[in-house]
């Protein structure tokens, strides 16, 4: 199940507008960030996302769920950029909302680097594999995304050990030892939950993408 049917005019307003929102923001969040080598470091999935979903439109154009979701994530990780993690005023928002011991911010980050990917893996199994929707798609989507985690601890990792005590701000830690297993476990419950909330509506707009059942 590969070829998608022809965008509406609707689809496209829709994909332009998102474009450009983005463009807007990320602009915006560039404007005196608090650290710059962070910035960069943080939005540029941006950078090759855009493009890349630019160019993939016409050859394998998404459901439009999947545009959305990321636009949402780009978000997040532009506001991040902009403060780092660990300083985001919605976050010190909600650590004293529910009296949390740290800025939550990155486990949102790292919730959503799982909740958003798991929907992209999701449709380009169903769509260039024989899975079908069910256990194994779900166990093989939630594995994807941990791989996914891992690789990105691995690029904190290498940026630790090039900037030194530089990358502290885009490692945002903040004093927890545990922050490496904490953000690859949000991004598995993240996987978990995106499964579980949008897989009824991801094969609804599959159905009309392509005009087949998910997976046959």
């Amino acid at each position: 199940m590969t070829t998608a049917a022809p965008p509406s005019a609707a689809e496209t307003r829709e994909a332009v507008a998102l474009l450009i929102l983005t463009g807007v923001a990320l602009v915006v969040s560039g404007i005196g960030p608090v650290d710059r080598a962070t910035w960069v470091l943080e939005v540029a999935p941006v950078l090759i996302a855009a493009p890349l979903l630019y160019f993939t439109w016409r050859p394998f154009r998404l459901t439009p769920l999947i545009y959305r979701l990321i636009f949402v994530h780009a978000l997040i990780l532009m506001l991040g950029g902009h403060y780092t993690y660990a300083h985001v005023p919605l976050g010190f928002w909600l650590q004293d909302l529910f009296d949390f011991a740290r800025n939550p911010y990155d486990r949102i980050g790292h919730f959503a680097q799982g909740f958003v990917p798991a929907i992209i893996a999701r449709e380009i199994l169903l769509r260039r594999s024989p899975l079908r929707p069910g256990k194994w798609t779900f166990f093989i989507v939630c594995s994807i995304c941990l791989a996914i985690s891992a690789v990105y601890e691995f690029i904190e990792w290498w940026a630790a050990l090039i900037l030194g005590q530089g990358a502290q701000e885009f490692l945002g830690t903040q004093g927890d030892p545990w922050d490496t297993q904490w953000d690859m476990f949000m991004a598995l419950v993240g996987a978990v939950t995106a499964q579980l909330l949008l897989s009824r509506i991801h094969d609804r707009q599959l159905a009309r993408l392509t005009g087949a059942t998910p997976g046959r």
